[in-house]
């Protein structure tokens, strides 16, 4: 039988190792051809849940972000928005001034329950969560041990192998700059979505 298998995807764990990376336009990535690279032969991709949160403050980088979401729903990928709270941090040296800082929220919380939520309603067989946060393990233990007959895997973003010892295998850069979204994507609506200035490719 085919293992029906749910790629979960911690939206700012796989950003930062992508902007790590220094190529701006592998992150106009295409979450269902990259989930559809990790699975084996004998597993169908069912659904990709992307989980994030809008920098409402950061105006350019908002709008990007907004696009960006748009361009995967039309992939199929469900998009699962959390916040950022905001909060006043003093500065631990000499100044002791406070100053403003934004800690994003319900990520973790959100990619567990929805772990949990499918694993118990079966609405899987597979699961791969694409995080390198530690803070998941528990969640992907709890999951085992409520569903021994799931199997349910962490996946390191590229180079981030190191900071989790419990994933399973790390994406490959190779897998990423071979499932990147076209400049151009067509809505339902007719409306075109446009990839930003920002993630075009270098000039051969």
């Amino acid at each position: 039988m085919t293992a029906r298998t749910i790629v979960y995807i911690d939206g700012f764990n796989l950003y930062h190792s992508l902007d790590d990376l220094n190529e701006p336009h592998l992150k106009w990535l295409d979450l269902w051809s990259l989930s559809q690279k990790l699975l084996r032969g004998d597993q169908q991709l069912t659904a990709v849940k992307y989980f994030t949160a809008y920098a409402t403050w950061r105006t350019g980088s908002y709008r990007r972000h907004q696009r960006y979401v748009a361009a995967l729903e039309q992939q199929g990928v469900i998009p699962i928005i959390g916040r950022f709270k905001a909060k006043t941090v003093r500065c631990h040296a000499k100044c002791r001034q406070t100053y403003l800082t934004h800690e994003e929220k319900e990520t973790d919380v959100n990619i567990g329950v929805h772990l949990m939520a499918d694993v118990l309603t079966d609405r899987l067989d597979r699961a791969l969560i694409v995080s390198a946060d530690t803070d998941l393990n528990s969640a992907v233990l709890l999951a085992r041990s409520e569903a021994p007959g799931k199997k349910i895997d962490l996946v390191a973003p590229p180079g981030r192998m190191g900071r989790n010892s419990a994933a399973l295998f790390e994406v490959t850069k190779g897998r990423v700059r071979s499932s990147l979204l076209p400049r151009q994507i067509l809505r339902a609506d007719g409306r075109v979505i446009e990839r930003p200035a920002n993630y075009d490719p270098p000039i051969a």
